[in-house]
């Protein structure tokens, strides 16, 4: 176990050392009016969509905004905090336009593609807390890095077990009672 915390320790360490190199005010602010400038035409592609595809493109557009602005913050001021909000933003980049896709769906189907994606969501923030909490280990050493992966992995499997227990609601009586027993057994709910 000590031996993967150094790895990724490492890891993590030459990624902060790449980015040692911040950006200047001048770049922080060109990156930033590239940014909008790409939003814009982003979304004026949607402009001639209809319907669930025109929100789906504005997910898209909006998604890639924020992550664009995370990065470029991270960039500008090259700390943990900001890895982590970039991995923030890409969860929730792909969560709301997974959640847009869902819309096209009904019923059990549309409940499990929300639940899939609130799952991949919440795996996605979770890994994003273990790597910052994993670049922040010279500061408060590796307990800090194994409660973070403890709290992640019991995150992870509540969020599969409810995308799991929500393709049990498909079934009834005696299968449904399987399938949710069998959920929990796999994702240690009690």
């Amino acid at each position: 176990m000590k031996h993967k915390l150094l790895v990724l320790t490492m890891a993590l360490s030459c990624t902060l050392a790449g980015n040692a190199m911040a950006l200047t005010k001048g770049e922080y602010k060109a990156g930033k009016d590239r940014i909008s400038a790409d939003y814009k035409v982003n979304k004026q592609k949607c402009d001639g969509l209809k319907a669930n595809a025109k929100d789906i493109c504005v997910s898209e557009a909006k998604g890639a905004e924020k992550v664009a602005k995370a990065e470029l913050e991270s960039q500008y001021k090259p700390t943990p905090k900001n890895m982590e909000k970039v991995g923030f933003a890409k969860a929730d980049a792909a969560y709301d336009t997974a959640k847009e896709r869902c819309d096209d769906l009904a019923g059990n189907a549309k409940d499990v593609c929300v639940k899939d994606a609130r799952a991949a969501r919440v795996k996605a923030k979770e890994d994003a807390k273990v790597a910052k909490a994993s670049a922040d280990v010279n500061k408060a050493g590796s307990d800090k890095v194994t409660d973070a992966s403890k709290d992640a992995n019991k995150a992870k499997n509540e969020a599969d077990y409810k995308a799991a227990k929500e393709r049990c609601d498909a079934l009834a009586g005696a299968p449904k009672d399987s399938c949710v027993n069998d959920a929990k057994a796999k994702f240690g709910m009690k």
